[in-house]
Parts: C-alpha cells; structure tokens; sequence
C-alpha cells in the first residue's frame, strides 16, 4: 500500500484530468484552486472533503502538484505549503515557469525540510486526459523516484533532465518546437485553403509524409472549421516564449521563431483572441479580405 497522500493544485484544463488520474488510483488526498467553487465542486466529484485552504490541503498531503499559470503563483503556493507541510513533503511543479523561479522554489522547500522538482508537460489536453503526458523532470535523483508513483498515474514518459531548473529548459526548448510548428502548419494550410485544395484529402495526405506532426494532426481540422476553443490557449504560448526569449538570449541563439511567435500572438491578444487555442495563428496567415 502507497503511503502517498497526493495533493493536487490548480484544476484548469489539464490539471483536472492529471488529478482525475491520481483519484483513480488511489494517491488523491485533497485538491485546492484559488475559486472555491471550483474547489467545491471538483473535491465533490472526486469524493474528497474540501480543504478550508491551501494550508489545509499541505497539512493532508505529502507529495503536492502543482499546475498553476505563472511563476508568481508557483512561489506564492511554495510559501504556503512550506509552513504547513509535514516535512520530507516533495512539491512537483508543473507550471511553465522560469529555472530561476525552480531553484528559487526549492530553495524555500529545503528550508523548511522539504523538496521540490520541476516537472513541466507536453502533450496537450488530450495527453492529460489519455494520462500520455510528457514529462520533463529537473531536481535530485531521489525527490524525482519518490513523486514517480504520481507522475506514472499520467505520463507516457518521464526523463530526468538534470538538476533543478533543467525541466523547465527542456519544456523552453519544447515552446520554442511548438511555435515554429504552429507557424509552418498554419503558414501551410492557410495557403492550401487559398489554392481551394480539399482539407479532407490535404491533411492526411500531409500526415502521411515529412510533413506529419501532432499539431497538423490535432488542430488542422478544427483550425480550418474557424474552431479554435479546442487547446492550448494562445495567451499562455505568449506567457511561456517571453521566458524562453530571456533564456535565448542570455545564451546567445537565435530568436527569430521566438520574436514573430511574439508579435503575432501579441496581434490575436490585442484583438480579443486570448483565450483561443493557438492554431487561431491561422487567422494572420490568410489572405487579408
């Protein structure tokens, strides 16, 4: 029997199904969002008492994940749980933050006699849903071995990059990958809708060849059907490569898949599109009307 007591924090659109997962097995012990009704309403359908707080949650648990949207937030809930933790507590972050903000985090958990790694994910809803997540893991070797029994709940892989900060360099590197997909296949389809090539022959035709990848087969459909409330929202993709800007440039790589990601994902935000998944960057490469 596990004596894990998983605590779950931040319940969006993929932390839901990663703790849906954990529940399943067994491992869920409480989960927290900063709305309480979201709170209420998730601890109810995973048949768990509601915490009053998230200090109510650290004092239940003892492995506690996080998927909250900024950095600011990962170090304001790392503050919580390490005054009310008990101790040897480990903190899986699965945010898209900064390394900075890693180490700066597990420097405030050691204090207080815990852990903490960074763990961000790839793989999209769909990943978190099917519990196929990519999972990209910086800190010691031992904190990574006891949170595994929660990652494997919905992770089809887990690499261990390094030390503490490394996940979040690999999920910079994994951004930068899935912007300049983004840009290729909305660039491309944008110009087959033009040339009035049929996308249900078009996409699988691309699929099957060089030209295959996730996103043409996740998003090309629905981006070319104007449906764009399917995925990852735009806004967050704006979030995560105004960090990987700083992390290139301080290594002295190119940025030019970072800095027109930027400026076109800045353009859809200013016009109202936020909260679209990021294959609304089709909108940009259509011929103006």
């Amino acid at each position: 029997m596990s004596d894990i007591r998983a605590g779950f924090v931040g319940l969006g659109a993929m932390g839901q199904p990663m703790a849906g997962h954990l529940s399943r097995a067994g491992l869920l012990a409480s989960v927290w969002t900063r709305t309480p009704a979201n709170t209420r309403a998730i601890a109810a359908e995973f048949g768990l008492a509601e915490p009053a707080s998230l200090a109510e949650l650290a004092a239940r648990c003892n492995v506690i994940a996080l998927c909250v949207p900024a950095d600011a937030d990962v170090l304001a809930d790392v503050e919580v749980i390490a005054v009310h933790a008990p101790a040897g507590t480990v903190v899986i972050d699965h945010s898209t933050v900064s390394s900075v903000t890693a180490r700066e985090a597990r420097a405030r958990m050691l204090a207080a006699g815990g852990e903490f790694i960074d763990a961000p994910v790839s793989g999209g809803v769909e990943g978190a849903r099917n519990g196929k997540l990519s999972v990209m893991v910086g800190g010691e070797a031992a904190a990574l071995e006891r949170a595994r029994p929660v990652l494997e709940c919905y992770a089809a892989k887990i690499s261990h990059m390094g030390g503490i900060g490394a996940g979040q360099n690999t999920k910079a590197v994994n951004q930068v990958l899935v912007a300049g997909i983004a840009q290729a296949v909305c660039e491309g389809l944008a110009l087959g809708d033009a040339l009035g090539l049929d996308a249900e022959t078009l996409i699988p035709t691309l699929l099957a060849g060089a030209a295959g990848n996730w996103f043409l087969d996740k998003r090309g459909a629905t981006m070319l059907r104007d449906e764009f409330k399917v995925g990852f929202k735009l806004a967050l993709l704006h979030k995560d490569l105004k960090i990987v800007r700083e992390l290139a440039r301080d290594a002295g790589t190119d940025r030019s898949v970072i800095e027109k990601s930027l400026a076109d994902y800045a353009v859809l935000m200013a016009q109202g599109h936020g909260d679209d998944d990021i294959s609304s960057l089709i909108r940009l490469k259509r011929k103006p009307s």
